[in-house]
């Protein structure tokens, strides 16, 4: 309980002072230095991720860096076993990426932000015009060369089963034809959603070998989705 307290002591004091860093970096943009803003932007994005994670007491193994490709925009798929993939995947993946996230982390004052200026897309499932509208705007910064994560389950697992991917959302990859980079998260859902507070664990992260989309036939389109779950899955 005390280490559940810590932490959110932590996120919240970490937000406001994160309001001083995000008064730079507006000063970064407003003096067109936008390739030092983009800089600065992931510095405190992924040392505030990082800080999240380490205030839970929790160790992060991460292999396959070097399966990411350099200068090129790539759309990460994901499982999603709990509240920590998102920091987790900020912190230790080395570039700048945005997320397709919930609709309610938009409700979440100083954090969705900072998710709006990492490109984040926020999609409500109850809403099919919506979503549509979202995935849409994941192509466009795609095609701008940012790199984007996705989460196909749709929700959190909240355990080591890797649920059905849906068919759907394959389309930010197919229309954008970027590389798809299949990501496992394993032991996530141990730091919150098993005993319902914050758990001192060990999460490995295996960042998996990039898949072309280009040069998919029809068929393997389809089978995108499946393939990907059985890949991220072992």
């Amino acid at each position: 309980m005390i280490r559940t307290i810590f932490w959110f002591v932590s996120f919240a004091l970490y937000q406001i002072m994160s309001l001083s860093f995000l008064l730079k970096y507006k000063v970064l943009v407003k003096m067109k230095k936008e390739e030092e803003a983009k800089k600065y932007l992931f510095k405190v994005t992924s040392r505030w991720a990082r800080y999240m994670i380490k205030t839970t007491g929790s160790k992060v193994n991460v292999t396959g860096i070097n399966n990411i490709p350099e200068d090129e925009a790539v759309l990460f798929v994901s499982n999603h076993q709990g509240n920590f993939d998102i920091p987790l995947l900020l912190g230790y993946i080395p570039r700048n990426i945005g997320f397709v996230a919930k609709v309610e982390l938009q409700k979440v004052p100083i954090v969705s932000t900072w998710m709006k200026l990492i490109n984040c897309v926020f999609i409500n499932r109850k809403d099919t015009r919506q979503s549509l509208e979202a995935i849409i705007n994941g192509i466009k910064y795609l095609k701008k060369g940012h790199s984007m994560v996705l989460f196909p389950e749709g929700t959190r697992s909240k355990g080591d089963k890797v649920n059905d991917f849906k068919a759907g959302s394959m389309k930010m990859a197919l229309k954008s034809k970027v590389k798809v980079i299949p990501v496992t998260i394993d032991g996530s859902y141990k730091m919150l959603e098993k005993n319902g507070r914050i758990t001192k664990t060990t999460v490995n992260i295996v960042i998996h070998q990039p898949i072309e989309t280009a040069s998919l036939t029809k068929e393997e389109e389809k089978e995108l989705h499946n393939n990907l779950k059985t890949i991220i899955s072992r």
